[in-house]
C-alpha cells in the first residue's frame, strides 16, 4: 500500500493527535495570562543549538527553544538510512567553540554527529531550555505590543525575538508521479526510512541518485533481489577517502589541542579554494572534472554504463558528491541504472516513457527536500498579518541571508543566499550567530525593542547577490534544488566564505529600522557599536 508519510505540514490534526497540549513548566494556552520568553528558537540542529549555546555563554538565559520531536540533531536526527555520513570532514563539520578530539574518522556517520550534538548540549545546559514534541503551528508579529505570539502544539506565548534554525532540510520532497498513490507495495522517502521492513529478497526501485542515493544504494545493494536505480541527471562524483583516526591522532588532539586547529584550518583553506572554480573562474573546475572522470573510469569498467554515469553540464552546478563505493555497486549484476524518465506507477510497477514496466516491491524516494518551497513561511506571519511564504511569492531572499523586510525581530539561520557548494555550513552558521548577538547587545545597550531590515537594503543585497551569481557554476544552465520554480539561485553565497564571515562581523544598524523601547530616552542617534 501507499505508505508515505504526509507532510508535517499537515496541521494541525495530526499533529494535535500525536502531541496533545501538556504542561512543560508554563502555562497553556487554556491560561488566561500568556507565558512571555525573551528569545524563542526553533530547531536543535547545528543552527538552533549553536544558537542556543551562544546566548548562554554571552549570559542570556531567558530562552526557549521549540524542538518537534524527541531528541536533539535536526537533519542528523531525522536522517538515519543506511550508510548515513556527512559529506565534509569532522574537524570542520562541527563547532569552533567545541572540537572533538575523539572523532573516529575523517568523515563521521550520522549517530556520532547527533551524539556530538547531544554532548554539546548537555555540556552547555542547553537541555531544560527545549520544549520538546512541539511543533510550530504559527508565529504572529503583533505590532502594537512589539512581540512576537508564538503557537505550538503544546502551549501559546509571546517572546521579543524569533530565531529560526530549523533549516532547509527538514520537509521531505517527493517526486510528483503520475500513479504514485496507487502503488501497493512499501515506499517512503530516504529520510522517514523504514528500519522495520526488511530488504533482504526485494525487488526495489531507487528513485533518484543524489546525495542520499549515492550513500544508501551501496548499503542496500547486497540484500535486495533486485534494484532499479532511477536517474535524472548524473552527478559529479569525486573520491571519498575516508579513513579511521587512529589512537595517536586522536591523543595528539586530546593533548595539543591547536594541532587539531591547524588540521581544521588546513582542511578549510583547502576547501575554500574550490571557491575560485566555482565563482571567479569556471575553467579552473576543467581539473576538478577531469579528476572525476578518472574516478569514474576506474570504477566502471563498462563503457555502456559509464556513458549513462557521465555528467553533462558544468562541475558545481548540482552538488558535487563523494563516494567510493556508489560506482562499483551500479556495476553489480543485481542492480540497473535506468535513465529513461519515469512516466507512471502502477500497483505493482514503475513504468519509464519507452513502455518498459519495471516490477518492484519496494520504492525508496532518495529525491531531496523541499529548500525553496519548504512549507515552514507558511506559519509566520509578519507585518499586515502577512506570511513569509507571501511575502517570498516562491523567490526566498534576506539580507545577509538572516533578516527580512516587514519581519522585525525575526532572524533566519542558513537562510537564502547562505547554502555552500564547497566548504562546511558551521562556518557560515557560526557567522550569522556571531551577527545575531550583535544585534542583541545594540537593542539592549540602546534600548531599542525592535528592528527591521530596510526594504531597501534588502533588495539592494538581493540585487547583488544575482549580480554576482551570473557566470558561476550554480547558473551554468543545469536544473537543481538550488534552483526556485522561476529558476533563481537564492539558495547559494556566491563567494569566498571569509567574505561572509567579514561581511556579518558587526550588526551593521545603519541598514535597519528601529523601534526604541518604552522606557528609553526620547532621543538617541543610530548607534554604531
Amino acid at each position: 500500500m501507499f505508505q508515505v508519510r504526509a507532510s508535517r505540514d499537515a496541521r494541525p490534526a495530526s499533529v494535535s493527535d500525536r502531541y496533545p497540549f501538556a504542561s512543560f513548566g508554563t502555562r497553556t494556552m487554556n491560561d488566561d495570562s500568556v507565558p512571555h520568553t525573551h528569545i524563542a528558537i526553533l530547531g536543535t540542529g547545528f543552527s538552533g543549538l549553536g544558537m542556543a549555546i551562544q546566548l548562554k555563554k554571552h549570559g542570556y538565559n531567558d530562552f526557549m527553544i521549540i524542538e518537534r520531536s524527541d531528541d536533539i540533531g535536526g537533519t542528523w536526527r531525522d536522517n538515519t538510512y543506511p550508510g548515513c555520513a556527512c559529506d565534509i570532514p569532522s574537524l570542520l563539520y562541527s563547532f569552533s567553540f567545541a572540537p572533538n578530539p575523539n572523532w573516529t574518522r575523517l568523515y563521521p556517520q550520522q549517530k556520532e554527529i547527533q551524539n556530538y550534538l547531544r554532548r554539546c548540549a548537555r555540556r552547555f545546559g542547553i537541555l531544560p531550555h527545549i520544549r520538546w514534541q512541539s511543533e510550530l503551528v504559527e508565529a504572529v508579529w503583533n505590532e502594537d505590543e512589539q512581540r512576537w505570539h508564538i503557537t505550538t502544539t503544546q502551549e501559546h506565548f509571546t517572546a521579543d525575538i524569533f530565531i529560526c534554525g530549523n533549516g532547509p532540510l527538514n520537509e521531505p520532497s517527493l517526486p510528483a508521479i503520475a500513479g504514485i498513490e496507487q502503488f501497493e507495495g512499501t515506499i517512503f522517502h530516504s529520510s522517514q526510512w523504514r528500519h522495520d521492513y526488511d530488504l533482504t529478497g526485494k525487488r526495489v526501485a531507487v528513485i533518484g541518485t543524489g546525495a542520499s542515493a549515492v550513500q544508501f544504494v551501496p548499503q542496500i545493494q547486497p540484500k535486495v533481489a533486485h534494484m532499479a536505480v532511477f536517474q535524472r541527471t548524473p552527478p559529479w562524483i569525486v573520491p571519498r577517502m575516508d579513513h579511521p583516526f587512529s589512537e595517536r591522532q586522536k591523543r595528539l588532539f586530546r593533548l595539543l589541542p591547536v594541532a587539531q586547529r591547524l588540521a581544521r584550518a588546513r582542511i578549510y583553506l583547502r576547501n575554500e579554494l574550490t571557491a575560485l572554480g566555482l565563482v571567479y573562474r569556471p575553467e579552473v573546475m576543467k581539473k576538478g572534472m577531469g579528476f572525476a572522470r578518472e574516478h569514474l573510469a576506474r570504477q566502471v569498467p563498462d563503457p555502456v554504463l559509464r556513458e549513462k554515469l557521465t555528467p553533462r553540464y558544468a562541475m558545481g552546478c548540482k552538488r558535487i558528491l563523494v563516494s567510493d563505493d556508489f560506482y562499483p555497486a551500479l556495476g553489480k549484476s543485481n542492480v540497473e541504472l535506468v535513465t529513461e524518465s519515469i512516466r507512471e506507477i502502477r500497483a505493482h510497477s514503475v513504468v519509464t516513457a519507452d513502455g518498459r514496466e519495471y516490477e518492484v516491491d519496494t520504492i525508496i524516494c532518495g529525491t531531496g527536500f523541499h529548500v525553496t518551497d519548504a512549507p515552514f513561511p507558511q506559519h509566520v506571519r509578519g507585518l499586515h498579518k502577512q506570511t513569509l511564504a507571501e511575502k517570498w511569492n516562491a523567490s526566498p531572499t534576506a539580507y545577509l541571508g538572516t533578516t527580512i523586510a516587514d519581519f522585525p525581530n525575526f532572524f533566519l539561520l542558513i537562510g537564502p543566499y547562505t547554502g555552500l557548494g564547497h566548504n562546511s555550513m558551521i562556518y557560515m552558521i557560526e557567522s550569522q550567530i556571531n551577527y545575531i548577538l550583535d544585534c542583541l547587545r545594540k537593542m539592549e545597550r540602546h534600548h531599542v525593542q525592535s528592528v527591521e531590515v530596510l526594504p531597501e537594503a534588502q533588495a539592494a543585497f538581493d540585487d547583488e547577490m544575482q549580480r554576482r551569481m551570473q557566470g558561476t557554476a550554480w547558473t551554468s544552465g543545469c536544473a537543481s534544488w538550488y534552483l526556485t520554480s522561476s529558476g533563481r539561485n537564492t539558495t547559494i553565497w556566491p563567494g569566498f566564505t571569509f567574505e561572509f564571515r567579514y561581511r556579518t562581523r558587526r550588526f551593521d544598524w545603519n541598514h535597519y529600522s528601529h523601534a526604541a523601547h518604552p522606557s528609553a530616552v526620547p532621543s538617541f542617534s543610530s548607534p554604531s557599536s
